[in-house]
């Protein structure tokens, strides 16, 4: 069995901004690029991938691209400590959020859809109010297109890398 994830990357030049803090206050930088995540890690065999992607492919081409809008600092405290960048949750978003989470998809929603891009975890409680407390006072907003998701799996070594991107409206297949 392998792991697997679906997730948004945001354009590179934003992907790069938010890497500026992930680097310092992110143990997952190496691993994954900055992204939003539509499903949660689930583990999956062959079979069910190859039946995963169908669907997938139909979700992606009933889909028009969207706006992203990530407009500012939030956190999961004092559940967890972690820290991110807030995604508004539009329509278009929220709906490609829910077609992940049923039909053939596994049931392994464990939190609320609170779309964000998380740009430091596990942090000590006095590292994560200072961290907190600065990146508050950032003004942080970016707007981006989105035309695409990818079906993630994860490796031996703990890394993510693309299985299959998905394009919005594209053909029917």
């Amino acid at each position: 069995m392998t792991k697997y994830g679906i997730a948004i990357f945001p354009s590179k030049p934003i992907q790069d901004d938010i890497n500026s803090y992930r680097k310092r206050y992110d143990p997952h930088y190496a691993l994954i690029p900055p992204h939003l995540t539509l499903k949660e890690a689930f583990e999956a065999d062959d079979e069910t991938i190859y039946e995963l992607v169908t669907e997938l492919k139909h979700i992606a081409n009933d889909t028009e691209p969207f706006k992203l809008q990530i407009n500012k600092v939030s956190t999961f405290a004092p559940v967890t400590n972690t820290i991110y960048l807030k995604v508004e949750p539009t329509k278009q978003l929220i709906d490609l959020f829910e077609k992940m989470q049923t039909g053939k998809f596994p049931e392994n929603m464990e939190y609320n859809f609170v779309p964000h891009i998380t740009i430091a975890q596990k942090l000590s409680h006095d590292e994560y109010s200072d961290v907190f407390g600065s990146m508050q006072m950032k003004d942080i907003q970016f707007e981006d297109t989105v035309d695409r998701f990818q079906l993630l799996y994860q490796l031996d070594n703990g890394t993510w890398t693309v299985y299959e991107s998905f394009v919005f409206g594209k053909e029917k297949v």
